[in-house]
């Protein structure tokens, strides 16, 4: 393969020097997009002789030897060149090195302008769709875990303080709505983001006679872009995968944050498996949820990528800049980490085992029915709200000082602080009958989060 790179003709009486190669080369990184850059230029080609560019024995020649060279990268045996600065160029030389002449007919009508924003449009399509296939699949793990689950009591927490009782099926129903809503964003970034942008060469368009509706066909896209100058210089679709992603790790570092918690020696609510935990090195007795605190911090590398490429992009005059070299190291990064996440999480939730009896043992401590006895002073003593609000605070209170929760009160008890309680209060007070009684559409009944994990079965499938 030859290591100069003659394609800027008789412009320049001398090559680079190392550094200005160095900063200039993007193969270190772009060579990630060599089967979509090959896929795009076969279309090309056949579109090419489907008008009368190029002869259909050039464009057979081309379209035949571009398969030979995916097969040496995808082998491993592909020679790459800095020198030659992209993987646009590299593929180029391999391929006039195999075929020769044809091979020089292969740019007709494009740019690399184009070239790029077609390769990298279609990779981060190609992740958008991983993405759209990853997410049901946490997604049925979770609703496993929620049917299972159904009615087994466990305390809902606000400021991380029991506040009610809640079933652990809709808890994890919960992060069933959240991952629901990243697919409904994937999904709608991938629509946006399918038009084709090849044959809008440099920024202008070309005058030959080309066929964008062919290859925006041929390459799978709803339509071409309609306007030149936006096409080559739209990173748009890398912007919304990035924010779909970034609120995605934002839901999963949440997951992975409560599993921090719920698998410790103080709350043991779930126990993870020997496949997501490890052990210490001086301290025998340990099980780290390392897994799930490296899903944690997988936000900061997406989000990052995020920032970092509408930083590059802010400032930007139509059209294509050099500074675009810079939107595709920290967009692969972030897919990277983005796709080992959603793997690692659904393993993580589909392995669990949640601690029936301590998630009811925590429910009925923390006077976590104080809400429900309230509600039942407004609805059986019709008393105002406000007024029920402040006889349960001095139950709790009571409570409190006598060390016991408000199911252990009794009524002489109950009768000092508001007389007209009777003994069918103790109806309301245990978290059984608590979680029983939120029948309201999107409650944490177990006949709801039933309902609502059939539904989505039934979704998903």
């Amino acid at each position: 393969m030859t290591k100069s790179n003659t394609m800027w003709g008789g412009r320049f009486a001398e090559g680079p020097d190392a550094i200005m190669e160095a900063i200039n080369a993007s193969i270190g990184f772009d060579r990630r997009m060599a089967r979509q850059d090959i896929e795009g230029s076969r279309a090309h080609a056949a579109m090419l002789a489907a008008t009368g560019i190029v002869t259909a024995s050039d464009a057979e020649a081309i379209r035949e030897g571009l398969l030979t060279v995916l097969s040496e990268i995808e082998s491993g045996t592909f020679d790459y060149s800095t020198a030659l600065e992209d993987i646009h160029m590299n593929v180029e030389a391999r391929l006039t090195e195999l075929i020769g002449a044809p091979a020089g007919r292969l740019h007709t009508a494009r740019s690399r302008n184009d070239q790029v924003a077609l390769d990298f449009r279609m990779w981060v399509r190609d992740q958008a769709d991983a993405a759209i296939d990853a997410l049901p699949r946490l997604m049925a793990a979770l609703v496993d875990q929620a049917e299972a689950g159904a009615d087994w009591v466990m305390p809902g927490f606000t400021h991380l303080q029991t506040a009610q009782p809640v079933t652990w099926g809709h808890h994890m129903l919960a992060y069933v709505e959240m991952f629901a809503r990243d697919l409904g964003r994937m999904q709608d970034a991938r629509r946006r983001m399918n038009e084709c942008p090849l044959g809008t060469a440099a920024l202008a368009g070309t005058s030959f006679p080309i066929d964008r509706e062919m290859t925006a066909k041929e390459l799978g896209f709803d339509r071409p872009a309609a306007n030149s100058l936006d096409a080559v210089s739209d990173r748009d679709f890398a912007l919304e995968f990035l924010s779909a992603a970034t609120i995605c790790a934002m839901h999963l570092s949440r997951l992975a944050e409560e599993l921090v918690i719920w698998s410790s020696a103080q709350f043991r609510f779930v126990r993870l498996s020997d496949r997501w935990s490890t052990g210490s090195s001086i301290m025998p007795q340990k099980r780290n949820p390392d897994a799930a605190e490296l899903l944690r911090a997988k936000i900061g590398r997406i989000l990052g990528a995020q920032v970092a490429l509408l930083t590059v992009m802010k400032g930007l005059p139509l059209t294509y800049s050099k500074d675009m070299q810079e939107d595709k190291e920290q967009v692969f990064d972030a897919a990277d980490s983005l796709m080992l996440a959603l793997a690692a999480m659904t393993g993580m939730v589909s392995d669990m085992t949640a601690e029936k009896e301590n998630l009811e043992a925590a429910a009925s401590s923390g006077f976590s029915t104080a809400t429900d006895l309230a509600d039942w002073l407004v609805r059986v003593l019709d008393l105002p709200f406000r007024e029920a609000h402040h006889v349960t605070g001095a139950l709790v209170k009571l409570a409190e000082e006598a060390g016991i929760d408000l199911p252990e009160l009794s009524m002489e008890q109950m009768h000092a602080v508001e007389p007209r309680i009777t003994e069918d209060v103790f109806e309301v007070l245990g978290v059984r009958n608590s979680v029983a009684s939120r029948t309201s559409y999107g409650g944490t009944a177990p006949d709801n989060v039933r309902a609502q994990a059939a539904r989505w079965k039934e979704k998903l499938a």
